[in-house]
């Protein structure tokens, strides 16, 4: 009898099924009574830390993600918990020394991480090379990944020559990694064959399900040779999330795959949740525009993630009726400054510049500063040159650099846990504070000395962020 072919889902409830449709508020107390049974489903991974969990935790639900981490893993003993690494930026905004890369890593595993999902937001394999260093160092598993986008130098001899790279790294597995739900079947059917021949490594996919492709996508990926697939349980599925583990795992079956899931058990998980979607609906924290499908996405290329992010900020600021405005700005922007693949931070940084080009009425009238560190070369080098033109407008005459960004950074694990102080108890909350310095202060004076930190303090501290 012939074997069946395996493959392995990966559950992403915990991180970015919330993280997209949600902004990242499920709290922790809303994730631990399911656990032991998330434990049972036969889930190759379950994705549970990393991207906007750790901000979001401190931000805005006073919760410690390092115990998060430690709570999870006592409960989910059998099945590897993944994570998502922003290369050199680790889970914050900038580059990190590679000392905090290290020991960020060792923390990371020590409290109960097994596969690190490492991405550069330029796909700049320089930018992941001591964060492999530091997770073969303290024995986790390093999945290396490609930021998925399109743009005429995103070709499939780029994609070609990036496995390359990444498998020569280090790397223990591979992922695309398609942030906005743009990877489409004509395309995987000749991007996962082109890297099986340049890598005998595992090859895993993501996509989002906001455009209205993804489940054809996951089966065409499939069938050329794909190994793994990230899912959502389905309360939390479909919109900016990922296609819903429940059904995929049917038709898999159906067609003579063997994906180690039990469905009853999935059952039982998705009962679970549906409460938990409907507390988040009713609050109005979830958008039920967030759960549609948005074929324009194919146009904008906007991840789920980056789109909730963009409506809750043009919501803030009173300018909801300018979201398609802003929408049509974001490709402007990305073109203008070297087609950057649109995630954590570039996602943010191209976001924000087209919200400002919209609402101010005159393009490039207000720059963040992080757009004109991009330009100077203080994130990697763009996927293509940024005209003369553009550079002038951004940073004037000022000289870029070409070199690794991080090779700029003196050792600085010492210096943060000097400037915080004693209210750091741990080398958890030292990267804490490393990672959202005022922010980072606050929650830890919040945790440690809650009757010293003042209503005055708490309106600075926001204000300034």
């Amino acid at each position: 009898m012939t074997k069946k072919k395996e493959i392995k889902f990966t559950e992403t409830v915990l991180r970015d099924a919330h993280q997209s449709l949600m902004a990242t508020r499920m709290k922790t107390a809303e994730m631990l009574p399911i656990l032991e049974k998330m434990d049972e489903a036969g889930y190759h991974a379950i994705e549970c830390w990393g991207g906007a969990t750790f901000d979001a935790s401190i931000r805005f639900l006073n919760e410690d993600p390092w115990e998060r981490l430690r709570e999870i893993k006592k409960r989910v003993t059998h099945t590897p918990l993944q994570m998502l690494l922003r290369g050199q930026n680790l889970l914050g905004y900038r580059h990190y020394a590679d000392d905090i890369v290290d020991k960020f890593i060792e923390k990371m595993i020590e409290n109960g991480i097994d596969i690190i999902r490492v991405f550069d937001a330029l796909n700049d394999s320089r930018n992941m090379g001591a964060c492999v260093d530091a997770i073969k160092k303290h024995g986790g598993h390093a999945q290396l990944t490609i930021c998925y986008t399109i743009s005429p130098v995103h070709t499939i001899d780029y994609y070609q020559d990036l496995t390359k790279r990444l498998d020569e790294l280090g790397a223990d597995s591979i992922c695309i990694k398609d942030m906005a739900g743009i990877l489409t079947p004509s395309v995987v059917k000749k991007i996962i064959p082109a890297l099986k021949q340049v890598t005998s490594l595992p090859i895993e996919i993501h996509t989002h399900a906001t455009s209205g492709v993804s489940e054809m996508t996951y089966l065409t990926a499939i069938e050329v040779g794909a190994d793994i697939i990230d899912t959502a349980i389905s309360p939390f599925s479909g919109g900016t999330s990922q296609p819903a583990t429940e059904s995929l795992s049917i038709v898999l079956t159906e067609l003579g795959y063997e994906t180690h899931l039990n469905k009853d058990v999935l059952e039982e998980i998705a009962d679970y949740f549906k409460p938990i979607k409907d507390y988040y609906l009713k609050e109005m924290i979830l958008d039920p525009k967030m759960m549609t499908v948005d074929p324009k996405a194919l146009l904008y290329q906007v991840p789920g993630g980056m789109l909730s992010n963009l409506y809750a900020q043009l919501k803030q600021a009173n300018a909801k009726d300018r979201y398609e405005e802003v929408l049509r700005e974001v490709p402007r922007v990305r073109e203008d400054l070297g087609y950057p693949p649109l995630v954590t931070p570039m996602s943010q940084m191209i976001g924000t510049q087209a919200v400002f080009n919209v609402l101010s009425g005159e393009r490039y009238k207000m720059i963040p500063n992080e757009i004109k560190d991009y330009v100077r070369g203080l994130y990697g080098t763009p996927p293509a040159p940024i005209s003369e033109s553009m550079k002038q407008l951004i940073i004037g005459k000022e000289e870029g650099i070409t070199g690794r960004p991080a090779d700029l950074l003196e050792p600085e694990f010492e210096k943060q846990k000097k400037a915080i102080g004693f209210f750091a108890k741990t080398d958890e909350d030292i990267l804490i504070y490393a990672m959202f310095p005022q922010l980072g202060e606050l929650f830890l004076k919040n945790k440690y000395q809650p009757e010293k930190v003042s209503l005055k303090e708490v309106i600075r501290i926001n204000a300034s962020m």
